[in-house]
């Protein structure tokens, strides 16, 4: 399969998944989005990944290109109805593509939290634990879903209504991380926007105790991502089975 990855920031790749996806011989172009990369014509591509980022969907003056990412996430996801997967901003710009809202989450999620499934034979999110630990670093969420038509929710946490939601059968947004790595935490830490958001949750001293949670629990989340990997890939071959 061909996937295009949208990147906002070179530290936030698809991570473990990437690293499955190309064992498993896809092959996965980014578009630097921050860096002036263009987003190509999207037939060309099996599926898509969206990815994290410091920046935040409202922010069209700073990002111009946001704008033309969201239009052109719209089309993949609801034209072209091709295999989509949204991680944190990822997924708030496919919610808001769709027609909801990115407000505030209240408190912001920051650390190594419980989410709580309930995707039932959901190919990439079901059979899960009731609960599963997630590495969470955002201050803003999607909402306003309730009454789009194809939205199935499937995931939930104290703060956050839509840790994960599928648009019809396609099109996944995931708002807490299972793409992490060993070394993700400590390389987002050294980020401005994330570093900030850490201790102002959290304290100062607070990136050793959220590497410290995440290696323990590392096993757990890598296994998420191993399902989600290979219920994406089965979605992209269904998908370019039909044509």
């Amino acid at each position: 399969m061909k996937i295009l990855v949208l990147q906002h920031i070179r530290a936030e790749d698809p991570g473990h998944i990437g690293d499955l996806l190309r064992a498993g011989g896809h092959r996965l172009d980014v578009a630097q989005l921050d860096e002036g990369d263009v987003i190509p014509a999207a037939d060309g591509y099996d599926g898509m990944i969206c990815m994290g980022g410091p920046m935040d969907t409202c922010m069209e003056t700073e990002h111009p290109w946001l704008a033309e990412e969201k239009r052109r996430i719209r089309e993949f996801a609801t034209v072209l109805r091709k295999p989509f997967l949204g991680f944190c901003l990822g997924c708030q710009l496919l919610g808001e593509a769709l027609g909801g809202r990115v407000v505030r989450s209240r408190p912001p999620e920051i650390g190594v939290l419980d989410v709580r499934m309930h995707a039932g034979e959901d190919p990439l999110l079901g059979g899960f634990p009731q609960t599963v630990p997630a590495l969470q670093w955002h201050s803003w969420e999607v909402a306003g879903l309730e009454e789009m038509p194809g939205v199935a929710h499937l995931a939930s946490s104290p703060s956050a209504k839509y840790q994960a939601f599928r648009y019809q059968s396609h099109a996944y947004g995931i708002q807490f991380h299972s793409e992490i790595r060993a070394n993700t935490v400590r390389d987002w830490g050294a980020i401005p926007e994330y570093k900030s958001a850490l201790e102002k949750e959290l304290g100062e001293g607070a990136l050793a105790k959220m590497e410290a949670d995440a290696s323990a629990r590392m096993k757990e989340m890598n296994r998420c991502a191993e399902q989600i990997t290979a219920g994406f890939c089965e979605l992209m071959q269904n998908s370019a089975a039909r044509g």
